[in-house]
């Protein structure tokens, strides 16, 4: 039996939480292990995650600009459906700040990743999963709630090393 392969789909918010508890100069082989499935092509992003971590003005922001493989250009697709998410779920879009949210976006480039034939039709099992720091709770209209609606994991920074098996020494 051959193995599950899962994609990820990060948001800004456990690229920040990575930095913020993994800092790079410190836990130099955590980010080892994310470039390798980044350029393994199991780690993706949306644009517009880099656009929100190019707000700071940290050792991410310039990590995140050498990583080319990780952030994906929007598509068509990825904007049908993200305004399909955002006529169901409007508030997934406001937030306290006037800039773009990336949120649809990251949950977008999930849905066309798990319905594009061309990514299902392969010996291995690929999942789609979320990763983000957000929690579901009730009925409040966040990440793991759309995610929720579309079939679509949603899981923690924390999770996403469980899941990979990694160790570190």
């Amino acid at each position: 039996m051959t193995a599950q392969v899962n994609y990820y789909v990060i948001d800004t918010s456990s690229l920040i939480e990575l930095n913020r508890k993994y800092p790079m100069g410190v836990f130099p082989g955590v980010w080892t292990k994310v470039e390798k499935i980044i350029q393994d092509g199991l780690l993706v992003s949306p644009e517009e995650v880099l656009m929100e971590i190019e707000r700071g003005d940290d050792e991410l922001k310039e990590w995140a600009k050498k990583q080319k493989k990780l952030f994906k250009k929007l598509n068509i697709k990825q904007i049908v459906i993200v305004n399909e998410i955002l006529k169901k779920y409007p508030k997934l879009a406001k937030s306290e700040s006037l800039t773009p949210v990336a949120d649809p976006f990251v949950i977008a480039l999930a849905v066309e990743m798990e319905t594009d034939e061309q990514t299902t039709i392969i010996e291995t099992i690929r999942k789609r999963i979320v990763v983000a720091e957000e929690s579901l709770v009730g009925k409040k209209v966040k990440i793991p709630l759309v995610c929720q609606d579309y079939g679509i994991d949603c899981i923690y920074l924390i999770d996403m090393f469980k899941n990979e098996r990694w160790q570190f020494k």
